[in-house]
């Protein structure tokens, strides 16, 4: 998708994005940063948070904040204090992105561990359902907010398993809210699909593959953009294809 954004058409947002420690959550990070957004980095690793945080105050951008949560040890009242502080913090929430993720075990459903399917599908489904009822009415107080889930082409097939059935279930999930916010419209709720990028999350579902032809988390950030943008307050409850 090539979606040219106004400069600062962010500015005096407040944006949540997990997973943003790194691959594509931390371009995004800091796409939003230079167009003028308050982002807020969400990661379980805190020196990858670090670096981002250094590499958006290095280019000059909006200063962020660093937020680091375990989504696979955080409990209910742990996303309940991460909405409050951010009220206390910053008064209000323009936008909360989704791309925190884990891979699980890629092999035939007789042969995956339980307590690793169980692991995956909190994760990748039951953590954003947390993080998003905890963050919902605070974004629900502005006009023109975004909730935006990150989907995969490979929810479907074989052998992918925890990961690929809680993709499925993130699609489901966003075009259900998407539905419930319709009549408010003041939310817009949508999935983004990558598409195959040069992340490590990609190194590790295909160890046999060159990554190197591939997109850069940087050249897909346009659809990122666009979701967040006044541009697309018609759009709702769709899957966008970044490539």
């Amino acid at each position: 998708m090539n979606y040219t954004a106004t400069p600062d058409f962010l500015k005096d947002r407040v944006i949540l994005i997990t997973g943003s420690g790194n691959g594509i959550g931390a371009a995004v990070a800091k796409a939003y940063a230079n167009y003028g957004a308050t982002v807020i980095l969400l990661d379980k690793n805190i020196a990858a948070l670090e670096q981002v945080y250094d590499d958006i105050v290095a280019s000059g951008a909006t200063m962020p904040a660093i937020y680091p949560l375990d989504l696979k040890g955080a409990s209910i009242p742990d996303y309940d204090e991460l909405a409050s502080n951010i009220n206390d913090n910053f008064g209000r929430l323009d936008g909360l992105v989704h791309c925190a993720v884990t891979l699980g075990q890629l092999a035939p459903i007789q042969h995956q561990d339980p307590q690793e399917w169980l692991e995956t599908l909190h994760i990748n489904l039951t953590a954003p359902y947390l993080l998003t009822r905890s963050c919902l009415p605070l974004i629900q107080k502005y006009d023109n907010a975004a909730i935006i889930f990150t989907t995969d082409y490979y929810k479907d097939k074989a052998y992918w398993s925890s990961y690929g059935i809680s993709k499925a279930a993130i699609e489901g999930f966003s075009k259900q809210l998407a539905d419930e916010m319709e009549c408010d419209g003041r939310v817009q709720v949508n999935c983004i699909d990558p598409g195959k990028v040069k992340t490590a999350f990609y190194t590790r579902a295909f160890p046999g593959i060159d990554p190197s032809p591939l997109a850069n988390p940087e050249d897909i950030v346009d659809s990122y953009l666009y979701l967040m943008s006044n541009d697309s307050q018609s759009v709702n409850g769709q899957v966008i294809k970044a490539q």
